[in-house]
């Protein structure tokens, strides 16, 4: 995995400024509805919290551990977005819309990761230790998903919305459902790629699942009495579910 973590050094080499921009670059490619630089940093609380980790985590960092918080809890009551000064985020991280995001002290997020609303980096354990999740580069996270624990996501994976993610799951994998069902993509994605931002594209394993089980039972059926049986449910027919057992 390509994770690429910001160290002070890093940080101080790259410049908080020149970082901005580069945010603001990316926030561009990534969003339709952005029409300016000049509207993004003014007007986009998801790269506002970033900004502030970057000065929170700076503090964090030299030992400075209670004014870092006093800028994160800033930054939260501002933006609606809490980040950890203690997470490592890394460079063109970018939290679209952001309300409700919560980035734990011990989550690592790696280059180019899409974040939406209401995406949880949470911790299951009170060990002081790692207990939050690393996310890879180019990773992107459905609007309220939750990936939880001290669990790696590989680069360049697509987390479905309201996913909740509570095993490790390696690079190119699509994660959807509770708790969330790994698929390999038939169609990796690479570094040089476009952002992958189609987090609607998502398999339904289950119904997927149920569905050709049905179709088997029909045919069964079919072949051993001549037809299918009247009284039950029917595998759907052009994506529709049709039965008498359904009261709508």
């Amino acid at each position: 995995m390509e994770t690429t973590l910001p160290t002070p050094q890093t940080l101080s080499r790259l410049g908080f400024f020149a970082s901005v921009r580069e945010d603001i670059a990316s926030a561009l490619q990534r969003d339709p509805a952005a029409r300016s630089g000049l509207e993004i940093a003014l007007l986009y609380p998801g790269l506002h919290a970033v900004w502030a980790h970057k000065i929170s985590r700076w503090l964090w960092l030299r030992g400075a551990t209670l004014p870092a918080r006093w800028v994160s809890q800033l930054a939260r009551g501002i933006t609606g977005i809490e980040i950890h000064p203690g997470a490592q985020i890394g460079r063109r991280v970018f939290i679209d819309h952001g309300m409700g995001v919560v980035i734990g002290e011990t989550a690592i997020v790696g280059d180019d990761v899409t974040l939406y609303h209401g995406v949880t980096l949470g911790g299951t354990s009170l060990n002081k230790g790692k207990r939050h999740p690393t996310i890879g580069d180019r990773v992107t996270i459905g609007a309220g998903a939750k990936v939880l624990g001290n669990i790696t996501i590989g680069a360049d994976s697509r987390i479905g919305a309201n996913a909740v993610i509570v095993k490790p799951a390696p690079e190119n994998s699509v994660l959807v459902g509770v708790p969330g069902q790994i698929v390999r993509r038939s169609q990796p994605h690479h570094a040089s790629d476009a952002p992958d931002l189609n987090h609607a594209a998502l398999p339904d394993v289950f119904a997927a699942a149920i569905q050709d089980l049905m179709t088997r039972v029909d045919d069964l059926e079919t072949r051993v009495q001549g037809h299918s049986h009247p009284h039950h449910i029917h595998a759907p027919v052009q994506d529709a579910w049709d039965g008498i057992e359904f009261m709508i």
